[in-house]
């Protein structure tokens, strides 16, 4: 029982210090953004590539990231907003882990 509490308080630092640090958008993320809700449709890693003129290995990095936090959903090899906030998104976080 014990252990079970340590282990459990111990996950909400670790994941309390990561989600400070994959919240923020950087450069790439705010291009990968604004290229999804410019064309409003799905894309694929190469257009959002071609369209943010990043390489396809930021690209990635970055929407995995996304995807991660809800922002960006995928299918097909297709990627789109799912149309939540990034605020909304840490706000989730904080409920889903906060100690019962």
């Amino acid at each position: 029982m014990v252990n079970r509490k340590i282990e459990k308080a111990f996950c909400l630092i670790v994941k309390e210090k990561h989600e400070d640090k994959a919240m923020k958008l950087n450069k790439i993320d705010e291009k990968v953004v604004g290229a999804l809700k410019a064309e409003g449709k799905e894309l694929s890693l190469q257009e959002i590539a071609d369209k943010t003129g990043e390489t396809t290995k930021k690209i990635f990095r970055s929407l995995r990231k996304l995807f991660e936090h809800e922002l960006v959903s995928t299918q097909g090899r297709k990627y789109k907003l799912t149309g939540k906030d990034l605020k909304d998104a840490a706000k989730e976080e904080e409920t889903k882990d906060a100690p019962e």
